[in-house]
């Protein structure tokens, strides 16, 4: 919760992200919805987390649900001292993706846009998004993609459910899944200051 980051959790919370496999500062932002912190409280704390991410010049990994107006007030005034930033599981709707890809987001796709309910309107959305800021994500172990099938006993959802999720992804976009893949890992690899890998398929 927020208004457990005191003074000594934000030290050693800034001591683990030094660590050169640390390649961002997150899950970090705002959430509404369940209210489990105070309003006030995730502000100071998510203050105090960009503030951070400024200072090692790592990139953030962003969390919003119900808190727009707050969540790009704030983002808005450390933007020009961060190293980029991802709108994590992005899941929201055409004037939040403005405004996102607006300040120079990076956005999040998951197994959200293969529900057929929930996710359609993404569908309509991705198009939008420039290539070189799409990055795939699953969420795992939550949002297993529901059009998935067969679907795992397990009901875990995992990495190698991302070329399912590509392969929607590309559908909605018009292009091919392995275009996707080489553009969303390039896009990957550079913002999170990742080194390319012999045969991987971003290369």
């Amino acid at each position: 919760h927020a208004t457990d980051l005191t003074d000594t959790r934000l030290a050693e919370l800034s001591e683990t992200a030094r660590a050169p496999e640390v390649v961002a500062v997150g899950e970090c932002g705002l959430d509404y919805f369940r209210n489990f912190s105070p309003h006030a409280a995730q502000q100071q704390a998510f203050h105090r987390q960009l503030e951070l991410a400024e200072r090692l010049g790592k990139p953030v990994f962003l969390h919003q649900r119900d808190a727009h107006g707050d969540f790009i007030a704030i983002l808005r005034e450390h933007w020009p001292r961060l190293a980029g930033g991802v709108a994590h599981c992005f899941t929201a709707g055409g004037t939040e993706l403005d405004a996102y890809l607006e300040l120079g987001l990076a956005i999040g796709i998951t197994g959200w846009i293969c529900d057929e309910r929930r996710g359609a309107h993404l569908m309509e959305l991705v198009p939008r998004i420039p290539a070189d800021r799409l990055l795939l994500e699953t969420d795992g172990p939550y949002l297993l993609p529901r059009d998935l099938s067969p679907k795992p006993a397990s009901r875990r959802n995992e990495p190698r459910y991302l070329p399912h999720i590509a392969s929607v992804v590309a559908r909605a976009r018009g292009e091919s899944p392995l275009s996707l893949a080489r553009s969303s890992t390039a896009a990957t690899r550079r913002l999170f200051s990742l080194p390319n890998a012999p045969g991987d398929i971003g290369v």
